[in-house]
């Protein structure tokens, strides 16, 4: 039987944890959800950097790497999320957005891999 989507999307987000732990990092959400403004897969503190990571998984690079999917739409829904939750957690260290970008079997760890514009500040 065929793996469905969800299935595929949390073996790979597992994956993604078991990385970040072997990288120090600790984890301190998955799954983030904040209806109706997005989700962020996993964040996480890598030492005194709050960390917000989007993992992406493709079978091949035939379409582009993993990284290519992780639209503008996409950057700017994790960022929304992102901020509120620094709101809501009254965060005040500094925070970044990386991409764990899973092709086959090979783990790529984009640090910083986009940045928010000045316009979610205001």
């Amino acid at each position: 039987m065929k793996e469905l989507t969800v299935d595929i999307g949390k073996k790979y987000e597992q994956e993604a944890v078991n990385y970040l732990k072997e990288q120090n990092c600790e984890i301190l959400e998955r799954n983030y959800k904040l209806l109706p403004i997005g989700e962020i897969d996993i964040i996480v503190k890598d030492k005194d950097t709050f960390v917000f990571v989007e993992v992406k998984y493709r079978k091949n690079k035939k379409y582009g790497t993993p990284a290519e999917f992780v639209t503008k739409t996409k950057q700017s829904k994790i960022i929304k999320t992102a901020l509120c939750y620094i709101k809501n957690n009254k965060i005040q260290s500094d925070f970044r957005f990386d991409v764990i970008s899973i092709c086959g079997t090979e783990i790529e760890h984009i640090k910083n891999a986009f940045v928010p514009k000045k316009k979610y500040y205001i």
